[in-house]
């Protein structure tokens, strides 16, 4: 009796020093990343998060996720576990997958060249990425983990844009003046440098859409700076010899749609093009709020680029002066009007 009194005894206190390791504080002792790779089997799982002493024992962990089935929903990632945080607590992160979680953000009217560059800077991403055709991919916000290669996650950049083409271009409007999804995605990267504000983008996309059907030139800002800097801000106004000096996308120079589009557009751009409202308006100036005023004739839109002008006298007046400006200057402000042929932006 006494031995199986002793083992009794044995195995009543190594029940309770296992639930105690299990459910009591753990040794960390701070924040700790632990990386469990995909593929990892239960016992590569439980001596990583002891060699990281995030658990006292690998062996008991290796126990407990055994006899509750835990150790087959066990799933690979980076886990940010709490200073002194349970086995059990551990556990349950690792069961549910409960991963640290990084974002990429692309914004809407970047280049291909500044969208790898975010790439390139976030250091949780291997690998490098090329720098893809202009307008090959989406801008928007995604999801990535630590060790995620860069050129695949461009990737799936590219395949969202392709996804979102594909869902989009058969819905067009019928009497478009463009023929393939290259020139649509041209067009929607024109309209997403011209506004930041995303109610405009379909009445942008409709005067540029006016324009082309009756053969007028687009006559937009950024194409003159993507000609000169591929898309990088000048920090300046455009120069008026810059209006006159001839590239590829100059279209004030050019007929119709330049050769790539010069940035990435996002989904309201795209979109906008492929289906604009129907309107007679052929022409847009800044309004001093940082949106545009819009017009049908020419005579219109002078006395809009009058309003712009004087605008942007009582701004350079209030500077002069040491004040705030009243209203904001546009970006890229517009040169005086000049004789026919009309030009859209007043210059």
């Amino acid at each position: 009796m006494g031995g199986v009194a002793a083992l009794a005894i044995a195995l009543l206190v190594l029940v309770v020093w296992g639930f105690w390791v299990f459910t009591g504080p753990g040794p960390a002792s701070k924040e700790t990343t632990v990386i469990l790779r995909q593929g990892a089997g239960l016992q590569e799982i439980a001596a990583a998060l002891e060699d990281r002493k995030v658990v006292g024992s690998g062996s008991v962990f290796m126990a407990v996720a055994q006899l509750s089935g835990a150790a087959r929903e066990l799933k690979a990632g980076e886990y940010l576990i709490k200073p002194r945080a349970s086995m059990g607590s551990v556990l349950d992160k690792i069961r549910r997958g409960d991963v640290v979680r990084h974002f990429v953000t692309i914004p809407e009217g970047w280049t291909s060249e500044q969208a790898v560059a975010i790439l390139m800077a976030e250091p949780v991403l291997t690998g490098s990425a090329p720098v893809p055709p202009e307008g090959a991919i989406l801008p928007e916000t995604y999801e990535v983990q630590r060790g995620d290669d860069r050129a695949a996650v461009l990737n799936r950049m590219v395949q969202a844009r392709e996804k979102l083409m594909a869902q989009l271009w058969p819905k067009r409007r019928p009497d478009l003046p463009f023929a393939t999804q290259e020139q649509a995605l041209t067009l929607a990267s024109i309209v997403e440098k011209e506004t930041a504000i995303a109610a405009e983008r379909p009445r942008i996309a409709a005067v540029f859409v006016n324009r082309l059907q009756k053969g007028m030139r687009l006559e937009s800002d950024p194409t003159i700076i993507y000609g000169i800097s591929k898309g990088r801000p000048l920090g300046r106004g455009i120069r008026a010899s810059e209006v006159k000096t001839p590239t590829p996308y100059n279209t004030y120079l050019i007929a119709g749609l330049p050769p790539t589009p010069i940035a990435n557009p996002g989904r309201a751009a795209i979109a906008a093009v492929l289906d604009p409202p129907r309107t007679d308006e052929l022409y847009f100036v800044a309004d001093g709020s940082g949106g545009h005023v819009f017009a049908k004739t020419f005579d219109e839109h002078l006395a809009n680029v009058a309003a712009w002008r004087q605008i942007e006298k009582n701004a350079g007046q209030a500077q002069t002066q040491g004040a705030a400006p009243a209203t904001p200057a546009e970006p890229q402000p517009a040169a005086p009007p000049a004789p026919a042929p009309p030009k859209m932006r007043g210059r």
